[in-house]
């Protein structure tokens, strides 16, 4: 058949079954080409096979159709299957196996067929016994446990340690993220996280819009050299127009962190050891771009679109609240008695903020711009120059610190909107008022990863303890 009489018989388009033409070359409404339609099949009617009662090798009598011998490849040009009845076990209405077994096979490729026994054939019966020669089933291993014993198979059978899909419960994850089952990929780990320590939790999320979490915290706690606790969160948010944001975030949380870890034991004012911190994060998040820089050491451009990111940070000590911060991540108090207002604790490094101060904009213009979100301050080895900014403050009452991303504040932006969004419970339940807080931020758009610590502030009751 010529291309032109097969495209002329198609009555529709494969694709979008729009009716075609005769001489159509392409489907006039998707546009689909009708040349690459395969021809189709030779009509094969089905006829009526008598099977002869003979054997195979048995001449064929007049008038009866001889059976062809299976192919010995298949369309592939593969070996052409063998298919044996013990490779489809079954069992008769009363729930026994059926009593077929590789030694009672039928074997349809060869010229010594022979017949399979019939179900009360002794010698079927004894093939099939769990000792008989017939006792391997022959099946083949399938390459993912079957679904219906997936529960048992991965708690008896799993490899130690070997993450399960969270799609099928049942593959396992391979090193690229994707289940060797079902194919489906893995959450990242950093696409939610949580940590609840006695005194602080924290809370990371992805977000809705974004392709991964490109922010990063720490929170962790330390004694100071008199014995009594302090408490540290530190919150980092990645400048995703630059390279590897998720990398210099983490980089940056975890070296303020350890810094901080290092030297309030040591008997560091709390201010100067959050001052030191952030430097600490600062240099951390250089050192990505200086690896990333080795093959140009020369190039005077090898700075340009350098990791970056923004970092805050809150450490409770010694009945003070120290805080740092350098970018537009904030931190805010809540009053744990709600009849006390709210406030915000930090001063963005962005447009918004420098067009506040210099009297151009109030708050509102300001922060309605496209250019709000325009950070004038971030760690990285692009940035103009590093200023940290510290405060310490000594509340008079018990109350909520929430230290956050953007992509939180961007939901709940003024000091009472937050603590409206904060639960009542925030105070001795920090990690659910996290939970809760995330989910303000998802519930109102989600454009942006989101990240909350909270650590409560507790002070003293007047004439409670000693003075």
């Amino acid at each position: 058949m010529s291309q032109s009489h097969q495209q002329a018989s198609l009555p529709g388009c494969p694709s979008c079954e729009e009716p075609l033409e005769p001489g159509d070359r392409f489907c006039g409404a998707c546009g689909y080409d009708l040349s690459a339609v395969p021809a189709p099949p030779v009509d094969r009617p089905t006829v009526a096979i008598t099977v002869p009662a003979q054997g195979v090798g048995t001449p064929v009598a007049a008038g009866q159709v001889e059976w062809p011998r299976a192919s010995g490849t298949d369309s592939s040009d593969l070996p052409a299957p063998t298919h044996r009845p013990a490779d489809l076990p079954g069992v008769d209405s009363g729930g026994r196996p059926l009593p077929l077994a590789e030694g009672a096979a039928v074997r349809f490729d060869g010229p010594d067929a022979q017949a399979a026994p019939g179900p009360g054939d002794p010698d079927a019966l004894a093939a099939s016994a769990p000792g008989g020669p017939g006792g391997s089933s022959g099946d083949f291993e399938l390459a993912a446990p079957d679904p219906r014993t997936a529960e048992h198979a991965t708690a008896g059978g799993s490899v130690a340690g070997a993450k399960v899909c969270v799609a099928c419960r049942s593959g396992q994850v391979d090193t690229d993220g994707y289940c060797e089952n079902c194919g489906h990929a893995q959450p990242r780990e950093r696409d939610h996280m949580e940590q609840e320590l006695d005194a602080v939790a924290a809370v990371s999320d992805r977000g809705l819009r974004h392709h991964r979490n490109e922010d990063a915290f720490a929170v962790s706690s330390t004694a100071l050299p008199d014995g009594s606790p302090a408490v540290v969160a530190i919150v980092c948010d990645g400048v995703s127009s630059a390279s590897r944001p998720d990398e210099a975030s983490a980089a940056a949380a975890s070296a303020a962190n350890e810094s901080l870890l290092e030297s309030l034991p040591r008997g560091t004012h709390p201010q100067q050891a959050m001052h030191e911190a952030i430097v600490a994060a600062s240099e951390a998040v250089n050192a990505l771009a200086q690896e990333e820089g080795q093959a140009l050491e020369h190039d005077q451009h090898r700075h340009q679109n350098a990791p970056a990111c923004t970092v805050v940070g809150a450490v409770v000590a010694g009945g003070l609240l120290v805080i740092g911060w350098v970018g537009d991540s904030r931190v805010y108090w809540v009053p744990e008695d709600r009849a006390h207002p709210p406030a915000r604790l930090t001063e963005d490094d962005s447009w918004a903020a420098q067009m506040v101060a210099a009297g151009l904009m109030n708050e509102a213009e300001a922060y309605a711009d496209e250019r709000a979100h325009a950070i004038t301050g971030w760690l990285g080895a692009d940035a103009y120059e590093l200023e940290p900014h510290t405060a310490s403050f000594e509340p008079d009452r018990s109350g909520l610190v929430v230290v956050c991303t953007d992509g939180l504040w961007n939901y709940a932006e003024g000091a009472a909107e937050m603590a409206a969004a904060v639960p009542g419970d925030a105070f001795e339940r920090p990690l659910h008022g996290a939970q809760v807080l995330v989910g303000h931020a998802l519930d109102g758009g989600g454009h942006d990863n989101v990240t909350v610590a909270l650590l409560p502030f507790a002070v003293a009751a007047p004439g409670a303890g000693s003075a």
